[in-house]
């Protein structure tokens, strides 16, 4: 499989678990990522579903739209 670098912005907490993991553990997490953005592309419809799951998961942990403002609008 060819690979690529990119970068993308996560939160600092998952930066911070991300960096301290194993070299191993890191190329794990990379492949899982990898294929839930191929996953999240695939069909039309897909994406909505997979972020409206993570919405939901967000807000039972406590994320309301105004803390989800504020994270969005760090630079």
């Amino acid at each position: 499989m060819e690979t690529k670098t990119i970068t993308i912005r996560v939160d600092a907490r998952a930066a911070r678990i991300f960096e301290a993991v194993s070299e191993s553990q890191r190329r794990k997490l990379e492949i899982i990522l990898s294929l839930k953005l191929s996953e999240a592309t695939r069909s039309p419809g897909r994406l909505e579903e997979i972020m409206s799951d993570i919405s939901q998961k967000a807000q039972e942990r406590g994320l309301t739209p105004d803390i989800l403002d504020s994270l969005l609008n760090e630079s």
